[in-house]
């Protein structure tokens, strides 16, 4: 079993900067791939990035790339996104998952899923 807790989250002026964690517990949460998704209000959740559980592959949406960046401390067992040129559109519940697979983690397909955060970019 794998838990995972989202923090970071607020509201930032567009064009900010704002750095989510997820921190996971549990006895393989340091093998996991994990990513990251948002669900923007009467939207549909999206794929925002994902991270292979030793940091060698990653993936982003073409809306993120340039601006987001995805890491892992394994140390730590956290995950990070660095969120740059934060843009209104940004705003959303953002949800971090883990999964041994960085193809389900990606595909929002996860065993595991946090409670995710609010991110709110103001115009």
């Amino acid at each position: 079993q794998v838990q995972l807790v989202e923090s970071g989250g607020g509201l930032v002026q567009a064009g900010g900067s704002l750095r989510l964690s997820c921190a996971a517990s549990g006895r393989t949460g340091s093998s996991k791939a994990m990513g990251w998704f948002r669900q923007a209000p009467g939207k549909e959740r999206e794929f925002v990035a994902a991270i292979s559980w030793n940091g060698a592959i990653i993936y982003y949406a073409d809306s993120v790339k340039g601006r987001f960046t995805i890491s892992r401390d394994g140390t730590k067992n956290t995950v990070y996104l660095q969120m740059n040129s934060l843009e209104p559109e940004d705003t959303a519940v953002y949800y971090c998952n883990a999964d041994s697979l960085i193809s389900n983690s990606r595909a929002g397909r996860a065993d595991y899923w946090g409670q995710g955060t609010q991110v709110t970019v103001a115009s």
